[in-house]
């Protein structure tokens, strides 16, 4: 009996501390389900993320038109969120993409939820010691088709994958 009270003690504390599971209002307002903590990115604040139906498919969905997801992120200054605080970061322009379909339309949904907990992007510096936007380390299809590369389509698992991903992330 003792250890059963101790355990129900040690469950209220969680709480008491702030440490339990997120309340019911917080889960519908973040689009969680409570089984995942919701992970916030360092991605630059300044971020602006639309959307454009087109009227032609990705390779690999020939029945669809796409869904063209544009970012954009100006130039800015380095905040202590990222690698050197009050240095410099050059923009990015850039575009995604995914099938306008149940699936295709619920990864979008997801990717937006991504974006604005700031996941999609960071500010990393390059191989020519640049400090720039890029990528963060949820996948996108930057291109429509081309091939076995990683940013183009076709890729029959791409949405599984992304929504496995953002899933680890705490987004569903």
């Amino acid at each position: 009996m003792g250890s059963e009270q101790s355990k129900d003690k040690m469950y209220c504390t969680r709480y008491l501390n702030g440490n339990g599971p997120p309340s019911l209002a917080d889960q519908v307002e973040n689009g969680t389900s409570g089984r995942f903590n919701l992970v916030n990115g360092n991605q630059p604040d300044d971020g602006k993320i639309s959307i454009t139906h087109l009227r032609r498919n990705v390779e690999g969905y020939p029945d669809c038109d796409t869904i063209q997801i544009s970012f954009e992120f100006d130039d800015g200054i380095q905040t202590d969120k990222h690698p050197n605080p009050g240095q410099k970061y050059y923009g990015l322009k850039t575009v995604a993409f995914v099938p306008l379909n149940h699936e295709g339309t619920k990864v979008y949904h997801l990717l937006e939820i991504a974006f604005k907990h700031k996941l999609l992007f960071t500010v990393a510096t390059t191989s020519t010691g640049e400090e720039r936007v890029t990528f963060a380390d949820i996948p996108l299809k930057t291109k429509e088709s081309g091939g076995h590369d990683s940013f183009s389509y076709p890729d029959p698992n791409y949405l599984k994958t992304v929504k496995k991903i953002l899933k680890s992330k705490g987004i569903k």
